[in-house]
């Protein structure tokens, strides 16, 4: 079996140790998600193992003709147009194809030669795995996926956002249908569609994939086996993100156990020598000593240092929060928020979802009083105060560092600043840093720090657990469902909107639509709203086909009535010819219909991969097909 094995890894920067003796082994068809807190080094691990960065001790095993492809953080993108830029990724199925046409050549003289023979079938095997023969429509299957359409495929990359520049990265790692994906977090900027497409597309996929992320609703869906990389170790789990939650738990609760007990034996038999040292019972302590001397001890259980706080209790407010009415936004000539009316009341936890650019993050700012509606009104209850995270930090000075940050805003002193920064992890000279200057987390900590010192009654989240480790989304689902205030969210971190929000709306072009329920709850109900639109089509269907079939009866019985008596049909007179033409026509317009849904679900990856039900459609497919022929044939005979 095809497997990429990692032998005892190590690398360091200067006298900074990353991470060592690190091993562990990714097989063809596994999905290993790579966790562990910002700064453990996976970015550094998955670099290594790609060869982009030399490790310091170890090896990294395979094959030398296996293939990986890689989707990194950073963004580095020519001025090509998006079609150009994604095809780049078949250069390796454009060598292909070039040796397929020299052997090609080559067995034109020598057609019985088994060497060039096996080496043709093994080209076309390579060129099949990688869709060399299809690779063009495959390229706008994925870039379709990730939410690009046909007149951005002619597009010069540079006009593309950071994020559509993200998604191209990622487009143009799936492309090439590669032995191996690596991924680094590849769900950043997709909204949750592009999200659900994305999780499908991998848990079809034939490789091994190696995927670095903190997406925890994501890597449950997707992965087979987590790694973890802590306190420069790592540690291979299996199953899924919340399997490996539970494990990790009960391993550490374990470790914790024996090594308390190993200390408490300790103890004792240290307070038995020291009383029997001299004495009777000397040689019976000098016997303990020799057992202490040789016991192996167990190392404490190394901990993280986490971020810990709490919201404090908020001020009692109106019931009535917020009331959104009829509101409507736009932003140049395009409109953003059309006819919005929503109400969130006292003690509430709401998220607001819905696809990228629906408006989203520009309600937040009618909200908070950054944007003045066009229509409609928004009112804020008595006593209400609103606290803002907002995804870019612009309440942050970029020119402060973050003890002026703190110190400004609160009228505190340096020594009561950094002892709150030290809360959110900001220790030693890390206070001094411009914000500028900081990390996406370290901003993110920053704002959240503010915001909790700022002690409102109202938080309006825009995705607030982004650039944040795992750990710390943790320690922030924690803080804010014991908020006793009122939340409304906005956010992609699909487990985050399950712990914290307990009502959704849905933001789409036609409205809000509410549902009574956190983010999976909402989804339920999706599936359920989908099972009965099916159920219905299906019994539209067959009350279709009943009708039909009566029809067809009761015009074979007209036929051999209106048969003369030489045994010449009758002309159906115009109204029942009209009538049999309209049905007809409303017949192959339903077919047609069934048809296209049929070719639909034929580029779904997850049926791609299942063979069985692949073979179902093409014969439901091909059933559709001849009943169309045989109506189209009917309808030219009807027509004349």
């Amino acid at each position: 079996m095809e497997r990429i094995r990692v032998i005892g890894l190590g690398k360091s920067f200067g006298v900074r140790q990353v991470f060592t003796n690190v091993s562990f082994e990714i097989k063809h068809g596994e999905r290993v998600g790579l966790v562990g807190p910002n700064g453990a080094g996976k970015s550094t691990l998955m670099k290594c193992m790609l060869g982009i960065e030399e490790a310091d001790e170890g090896q990294i095993v395979k094959d030398s003709a296996t293939t990986i492809g890689y989707l990194q953080q950073d963004i580095n993108l020519g001025d090509e147009s998006l079609a150009i830029e994604i095809q780049k990724a078949f250069a390796d199925v454009q060598q292909w194809e070039a040796q397929l046409l020299e052997v090609s050549k080559q067995l034109e003289n020598n057609p019985h030669d088994e060497g060039l023979l096996k080496r043709l079938a093994h080209i076309q095997d390579r060129l099949d795995w990688l869709g060399g023969y299809d690779y063009e429509a495959q390229s706008r299957r994925i870039a379709y996926g990730l939410g690009f359409s046909d007149e951005d495929l002619t597009k010069s990359v540079s006009e593309f956002s950071g994020g559509q520049k993200t998604r191209i990265n990622l487009a143009k790692a799936l492309v090439r249908r590669p032995d191996f994906l690596f991924l680094d977090e590849p769900t950043n900027h997709l909204d949750m569609d592009m999200l659900e497409w994305l999780e499908n597309y991998l848990s079809a996929y034939g490789g091994g994939i190696l995927i670095i992320s903190h997406d925890r609703y994501f890597l449950d869906r997707v992965t087979t086996r987590i790694v973890e990389l802590e306190h420069h170790k790592a540690t291979t789990y299996r199953g899924n993100y919340s399997r490996y939650v539970e494990q990790r738990a009960a391993q550490r609760k374990a470790q914790q156990s024996a090594y308390e007990k190993q200390q408490e034996y300790i103890r004792k038999t240290e307070e038995y020598i020291d009383k029997y040292r001299a004495g009777i019972k000397s040689k019976m302590a000098r016997g303990r000593q020799s057992q202490l001397n040789r016991l192996e001890r167990l190392e404490a259980p190394e901990s993280s240092e986490q971020l810990t706080f709490k919201f404090p209790k908020a001020e009692f407010s109106a019931d009535k929060v917020l009331t959104v009415e009829e509101l409507f936004l736009s932003y140049g000539t395009k409109d953003i928020v059309d006819d919005v009316s929503f109400m969130i009341r006292r003690g509430e936890a709401v998220a607001l979802i819905g696809p990228n650019g629906a408006g989203k993050s520009t309600l937040l700012k009618a909200i908070t009083g950054e944007l003045t509606p066009e229509a409609g009104f928004i009112d804020i209850g008595s006593r209400v105060s609103i606290g803002y995270f907002s995804q870019e930090h612009e309440e942050l000075h970029p020119q402060w560092t973050a003890v002026e940050e703190v110190m400004s805003q609160f009228n505190y002193s340096e020594e009561k600043a950094r002892n709150v920064l030290g809360m959110f992890l900001f220790r030693g000279d890390d206070v001094f840093k411009q914000v500028r200057d900081l990390s996406g987390g370290e901003r993110a900590r920053l704002s959240l720090l503010k915001l909790f010192l700022q002690g409102d009654n109202f938080l309006i989240l825009d995705e607030p657990t982004n650039h944040l480790d795992i750990p710390t989304r943790e320690v922030v689902e924690e803080a804010l469902m014991g908020f006793t205030g009122t939340l409304l969210v906005v956010s992609h971190d699909r487990y985050f909107l399950d712990k914290v929000a307990k009502r959704t709306l849905v933001l789409q072009p036609e409205g809000i639509e509410e549902f009574q329920g956190n983010y999976t709850y909402y989804k339920e109900k999706l599936e359920e709203q989908a099972q009965l639109a099916e159920q219905e089509a299906l019994n539209n269907i067959h009350l279709r086909e009943t009708t039909q079939d009566a029809m067809e009866f009761a015009a074979s019985k007209a036929s051999k009535e209106n048969n003369s008596d030489n045994g010449e049909p009758k002309k159906l007179n115009a109204y029942m010819q009209a009538k049999q033409l309209e049905e007809t026509e409303t017949e192959i317009a339903r077919l047609e219909a069934t048809l296209k849904m049929y070719e639909v679900q034929l580029q779904n990856p997850v049926l791609q991969a299942d063979s069985e039900a692949l073979a179902d459609t093409a014969a439901h497919m091909e059933e559709v097909n001849t009943k169309l022929a045989v109506l189209y044939e009917k309808w030219e005979q009807l027509a004349q």
